[in-house]
């Protein structure tokens, strides 16, 4: 008898003290999530867009717009390269082109028809290559030289259609992307003058230029520049109301045209042009109004650049997943999201990149089984509650809809500048991986703009995907430049 009131009473103590951890185990579990919805809400609150921030940020756009084109120096936030390119496309060009898109170490080289009157693009053909690691170690001559061969040799397979233009009197596009640097360290120069027609400008494209004519090549190219001008131009060309052209892919920038009339004489190149084209590299513009936070702080002190590029930092591919991978480590050493352990790898920076980071947002699974492969694959994590998994989502969509809002103002202001916001059609050309394959950060962008103008404007500006992809504004170049060559011929 005594025995069993023994084990009775061990029973019951035993019942009681599980209890107790259990208890304790769910308080210990309620304050954590209270802690990890403490920082996603503080965090959001930080990130917060309403319209008017939005506004606050396109005017100083605006400001930091007016300050650089009557400035000959660089100015803090904005450069506003005033480009060489002096004609864009009427839209009723016609022929068989080339084109050539040079990022970091990738060569991108493209041909195809124009048709004219508004007309899609035909025959288009488009091959890559990597420039060979031993190439990009030899000198800058050697780099041009072997850009020159493996375009020679494009053009070579892919003969042009015959349109009964000479090819001594084409022009062949050539566009570049960041990063320039890497692949030709003086073309970075390019991108840092008030003015594109400075000496360095000019020996790239001698260079060039006389590297293609060893290798038997009738065209020439007739200017470098930015991919952001390549696209505006592929904008007019289907549009006489494109004013503006937007990249979001891992880099950023816009281009946009400009009158004359706004910019400081010593800066103009054509003085019997009404127009000019800007590229303004507004990753570089800075705001007090930009709406920072302690990681974005973190992220910009351990780039390659402390201190600048803010925007760019804010609105590019390049960034964002960053900006989420510094809120997850600190969710997972503080809340325990991930374990009581901290994954190693969530403390590599850049692994998560914007590709990955969209998948994971955009996982409309019941379990969200693709954050928990990607959380898998990036950072081996391998165990992820459901409730983790939902607060990754929520972090993406965070720091992307500040992202997106932000560029859709960016467009704003730009708009607001040309002072088309109420009484003119504008369209706005938008490339680059972030925008196209990107649908909610998409999304965001193109609601941004229609809340910023409201019911009665927001017809006013349209804004469109670029036309024929990525790389081809290098063709409508081309175009352009080879009929305003016939015309002065």
């Amino acid at each position: 008898m005594r025995k069993n009131v023994v084990v009775a009473v061990s029973t019951t103590l035993a019942v009681v003290v599980v209890g107790a951890l259990i208890r304790r185990w769910k308080q210990w579990k309620e304050q954590q999530l209270r802690k990890t919805n403490q920082i996603i809400r503080k965090f959001a609150s930080e990130c917060a867009t309403p319209v008017t921030k939005l506004w606050q940020v396109a005017d100083d756009l605006v400001s930091s717009m007016k300050i650089s084109l009557v400035s000959s120096h660089e100015t803090t936030t904005l450069n506003m390269v005033i480009s060489n390119v002096t004609s864009l496309p009427l839209g009723d060009e016609e022929g068989f082109f080339y084109g050539v898109n040079l990022q970091g170490k990738h060569l991108l080289m493209l041909c195809a028809r124009l048709g004219g009157k508004n007309k899609p693009i035909s025959a288009l053909q488009r091959e890559e290559i990597s420039i060979p690691d031993a190439v990009l170690a030899g000198a800058s001559e050697e780099i041009i030289d072997y850009v020159a061969t493996e375009i020679a040799k494009f053009v070579s397979s892919h003969p042009e259609i015959d349109d009964g233009a000479p090819a001594k009197k084409k022009k062949l596009g050539f566009t570049l992307s960041y990063p320039v640097d890497e692949i030709l360290p003086f073309a970075a120069t390019t991108f840092q003058r008030k003015s594109a027609n400075n000496p360095v400008h000019k020996g790239m494209v001698k260079e060039l230029n006389k590297a293609l004519t060893n290798h038997g090549m009738k065209m020439h190219v007739s200017s470098l520049v930015d991919e952001t001008i390549g696209g505006l131009a592929g904008g007019r060309y289907y549009n006489r109301e494109s004013v503006a052209a937007i990249t979001l892919g891992m880099s950023t920038n816009a281009a946009y045209v400009e009158s004359t009339e706004e910019v400081a004489n010593d800066l103009t190149q054509s003085p019997n042009s009404s127009e000019l084209v800007i590229s303004m590299e507004w990753g570089k513009f800075n705001s007090p109004h930009l709406p920072l936070t302690t990681f974005d702080a973190s992220v910009d002190a351990e780039s390659s650049n402390p201190g600048s590029e803010i925007f760019e930092k804010l609105i590019s591919g390049m960034y964002l997943g960053e900006v989420v991978r510094h809120v997850l480590l600190k969710l997972a050493q503080e809340t325990d999201l991930f374990g009581s352990r901290v994954p190693p790898k969530l403390m590599t920076p850049y692994l998560l990149r914007s590709p990955d980071m969209a998948a994971m947002h955009q996982d409309t699974s019941e379990d969200r089984e693709i954050v928990s492969e990607k959380l898998w694959e990036i950072f081996d994590i391998d165990s992820c509650s459901p409730m983790a998994r939902k607060m990754v989502a929520e972090v993406c969509d965070i720091v992307t809809e500040r992202g997106a809002r932000l560029a859709g103002a960016g467009i704003v202001g730009i708009i607001k500048k040309l002072g088309r916001v109420e009484n003119r059609k504008s369209v706005v050309t938008v490339e680059g991986g972030l925008y196209e394959h990107y649908r909610i950060f998409r999304n965001y962008l193109h609601s941004s703009v229609w809340e910023m103008l409201g019911k009665d404007l927001s017809d006013n500006v349209i804004i469109e995907h670029s036309h024929g992809g990525s790389g081809t504004g290098a063709l409508f170049l081309a175009a352009a430049h080879t009929h305003a060559h016939r015309a002065d011929s």
